[in-house]
């Protein structure tokens, strides 16, 4: 009976499930259903209510031009056409090749072209002056310019271009075709922009065509990233933007439609975008912009300053609360610093009422000021504020004041007086150039310290570092007659 009973309520909710089944079929045929449609067109300049970039972006993305680079290679002609020259010529706008009365014998000479590269650039101004990054432009094996730079117009002209500089330090370039009427990007100031802010990166990613994706600054003031090399200056504003390869030299804009950035690089462990984009502040784009425009070369003044950034620690040890600021750690003497006033320990705050951050900010400020003009420097020595100007010395100003009083690599001397006598307590009756000091990078820096007296250098005493420096490097080896607290001994040096 209990099995009977258990079909029978089986059988009937199968057939319940069949039945509610073939409602639910009966129901979808609805032949008078309908989807309604809005056509009313997008109010893209709502006053309160934001649907669309484009009012924004349509201006800007016309300043965006595509650079084609290729390089020029000598090569023994085959007996056969190859049909990639004819495509190489069309893409950058040359002439085809000329038809050949006669065939060309095999092993004759001629030159191609070849694609090098593609990136993107900024119109800035009507009459054809453009930025780019420098590695756009240059050869990535050999570090030159690329023999040939084509840009492509957003209206469909290919021009060619020249370069008017770069700084590969800063990763800038500039280049010029001759044209007229151009649309171009009006910049902002770089060093207004927050974290948060809405930005487009607007390039030819992957040479595929004008590209425009949307994000946020993600952080300002990035640097020791090492992207350009140890040697440069770095100060990237980092962005969620998109960017892609080809993107480099492109445009990062700001919600106004303004320039606030040049793209440039990306951290990715696969080669594609994984959100964390740099781009180089528009600020300092533009000064490098207008120093290559107005004397196609970058002159970049020397402080005579060893700086880093703070720690907790060094803070609390200086007596200050912020992080912010660049300590100086060594002061050249006779440089700009030194002549200023600046000392071991003071922590630098501002350069002519801009803040520093770090040790990094504080050296792209000092790589953007021109030589000979009086800057103001804020800083705080002893806990207690205080304001400084300085002027920068040109690079060969400085390596000659430098080198003036030394008389080996890393290796300084002045001639013997009461007062260094004094300092480094050495006898009554000695005479000769006195080592102030051994560079800690010196080769000589085991062999030599400060307060030692240079009495001799093969057999003559010299009377100036100049001198010495002149004896030193007439020999392979010298024999110099030197005395250390209380003795005098013979060294054998080469320079």
């Amino acid at each position: 009976m209990v099995f009977y009973s258990y079909w029978k309520i089986l059988l009937t909710y199968s057939l319940l499930c069949c039945a509610a089944t073939g409602f639910a079929l009966a129901a979808e045929k609805r032949p008078d259903f309908q989807l309604p449609v809005d056509t009313t067109p997008l109010d893209r300049e709502h006053p309160t209510r934001l649907t669309s970039f484009a009012p924004v972006i349509a201006p800007a993305k016309e300043a965006v031009v595509s650079v084609h680079t290729a390089r020029v290679v000598r090569v023994v002609r085959s007996q056969q056409h190859d049909m990639r020259d004819d495509f190489f010529r069309r893409f950058f706008g040359l002439p085809p090749m000329p038809q050949q009365q006669e065939p060309q014998q095999p092993g004759q000479v001629e030159e191609r072209r070849v694609p090098a590269g593609i990136g993107s650039g900024v119109v800035i101004s009507a009459d054809g002056y453009i930025l780019t990054n420098n590695h756009v432009i240059a050869d990535p094996r050999r570090g030159n310019v690329a023999d040939e730079i084509l840009v492509r117009l957003n209206d469909g002209r290919e021009l060619p271009a020249a370069v008017v500089g770069r700084d590969p330090r800063t990763d800038v370039a500039v280049l010029k075709i001759e044209a007229e009427n151009l649309p171009f990007l009006t910049m902002a100031k770089s060093e207004g922009l927050q974290v948060g802010d809405i930005v487009f990166a607007i390039g030819n990613p992957l040479g595929i065509g004008l590209t425009i994706t949307k994000g946020i600054i993600s952080a300002t003031g990035r640097s020791n990233l090492s992207i350009l090399g140890e040697d440069a200056f770095e100060d990237f504003i980092q962005t969620d933007a998109s960017i892609n390869q080809g993107n480099s030299g492109g445009a990062l804009i700001d919600a106004e439609g303004r320039l606030v950035g040049i793209n440039t690089a990306i951290l990715s462990r696969t080669g594609g975008n994984i959100g964390i984009g740099f781009a180089i502040p528009s600020t300092l784009a533009r000064n490098i912009a207008l120093a290559l425009i107005r004397t196609g070369e970058i002159r970049r003044g020397v402080m005579g300053i060893q700086i880093n950034d703070l720690t907790p620690d060094l803070a609390e040890a200086f007596g200050v609360t912020s992080l912010h600021g660049a300590l100086v750690e060594v002061v050249t003497p006779g440089l700009p610093a030194d002549l200023a006033g600046i000392r071991n320990g003071d922590i630098i705050t501002a350069i002519n009422g801009q803040a520093v951050r770090n040790a990094s900010a504080l050296r792209v400020l000092i790589s953007q000021l021109p030589v000979g003009v009086e800057m103001r420097i804020d800083l705080i020595r002893d806990g207690e504020p205080m304001e400084l100007t300085a002027v920068l010395m040109e690079p060969a100003d400085a390596r000659s004041i430098v080198e003036a009083g030394q008389i080996l690599p890393g290796v300084h001397a002045k001639p013997l007086n009461e007062a260094l006598q004094s300092e480094f307590n050495i006898s009554s009756g000695i005479s000769g150039l006195v080592i102030t000091e051994v560079e800690s990078n010196s080769p000589f820096v085991r062999s030599l310290r400060a307060g030692m007296v240079i009495r001799e250098i093969n057999g003559r005493e010299p009377g100036s570092p100049d001198e010495a420096r002149e004896m030193l490097a007439a020999q392979s080896v010298s024999r110099v007659f030197i005395y250390d607290r209380g003795r005098s001994a013979f060294y054998a040096l080469r320079p």
